[in-house]
């Protein structure tokens, strides 16, 4: 399959880190935290995270570390439809496409619930025919854009002549919990919100370089399920993140790679979901002949949204042009289950 258009959106609302912990260390959850939290707080947002900024939808950012069940549920409700329908409208522009031109949508999410799912709205938001399919996948985590990817590629398998939207949504700060564990505090650091779309073709967009998505691959490790997971606590989705995360997938993305097919070339470049500062590290010191750059500039940008990140990296390298013809790159994402999911993105027809 071959990409027409990739965008990526976020909300306006921007916060450094210092101005993270000023949020945090003034908020009625910061109250309940033992002194040694605080600390490790502190140390995070004021210290080299690897994180300069984050985007948060929250109209009233006071909500977004002390915010209720309800609060936080009714900010993924407004928030998500609106974040993916922007990405998915800018993607549409770049592709010289109307809404109605599409057949498929297909949206991955896990920091909210809705039902009818989030496709429903963006449907209704940006005009798709009736009869275009909509499909929901929940549930994927952090490494939920290449096996979305996965699903486009079987529908246009099915559908040849069909084009097909894809978009990553996470509202993260609507899933943010606040208590003395370790995983949750390091989990309030790290992420925050954004969206990208991405519109695809059985055939290449005429006139740019062709731009193809293909060799997809997936592991699962369910012996370490609870070690990245969300959990349902006092009506919120709580994080559950064990300090084994960084090593767990750099081993996961090594053993990914190595079960490439016998004879496929090599990748030049590795493009990455940037779970977090350490995590690009260990991967980096696992497969030093893949420097993970796009990947820190995205983290240094945005934190770790989530299932969207590695789609703003992909997005970032094609900032500088397209993949060259025989030279293949390998955009890999990994998340909850513990789960690792990759695919080649090549530029030939």
């Amino acid at each position: 399959m071959y990409l027409h258009a990739l965008a990526t959106a976020v909300p306006p609302h921007i916060l450094t880190q210092p101005e993270c912990w000023q949020l945090l260390a003034q908020s009625n959850a910061c109250q309940r935290l033992a002194p040694r939290s605080l600390q490790v707080l502190e140390t995070i947002l004021t210290g080299d995270s690897g994180i300069e900024r984050r985007h948060f939808a929250a109209n009233d950012l006071n909500t977004v570390f002390d915010g209720t069940a309800d609060q936080l549920n009714a900010t993924f409700r407004e928030a998500a439809p609106a974040l993916a329908g922007r990405a998915l409208a800018a993607a549409l522009e770049q592709a010289g496409l109307r809404a109605a031109e599409l057949d498929a949508l297909i949206i991955c999410t896990c920091t909210g619930y809705l039902c009818p799912g989030v496709t429903s709205y963006v449907a209704e938001q940006l005009g798709l025919r009736s009869d275009a399919y909509l499909q929901d996948i929940v549930g994927l985590g952090c490494g939920a854009a290449v096996p979305t990817l996965r699903a486009v590629h079987a529908v246009l398998a099915a559908q040849p002549d069909a084009t097909v939207a894809c978009v990553a949504v996470e509202i993260c700060s609507s899933a943010f919990f606040i208590d003395d564990d370790p995983g949750v505090l390091v989990s309030a650091c790290l992420f925050s919100d954004g969206a990208a779309a991405s519109i695809w073709r059985a055939k290449p967009k005429a006139g740019s370089p062709p731009v193809r998505c293909h060799g997809f691959s997936t592991l699962h490790r369910p012996q370490d399920r609870d070690k990245l997971r969300f959990e349902t606590r006092d009506g919120k989705l709580r994080n559950l993140l064990h300090k084994s995360v960084p090593s767990l997938a750099a081993s996961a993305v090594v053993e990914l790679l190595s079960g490439e097919p016998v004879g496929a070339p090599a990748p030049v470049r590795m493009i990455a979901h940037p779970g977090g500062r350490k995590v690009i590290e260990a991967i980096e010191a696992a497969l030093p002949a893949y420097p993970l750059d796009a990947t820190r500039q995205v983290l240094r940008d945005h934190g770790n949204m989530s299932s969207p990140s590695v789609l703003f990296a992909l997005a970032e390298v094609l900032r500088s042009g397209s993949p060259v013809e025989g030279q293949d790159w390998w955009l890999v994402s990994f998340g909850a289950g513990f789960s690792a999911h990759g695919c080649r993105i090549t530029g030939t027809v």
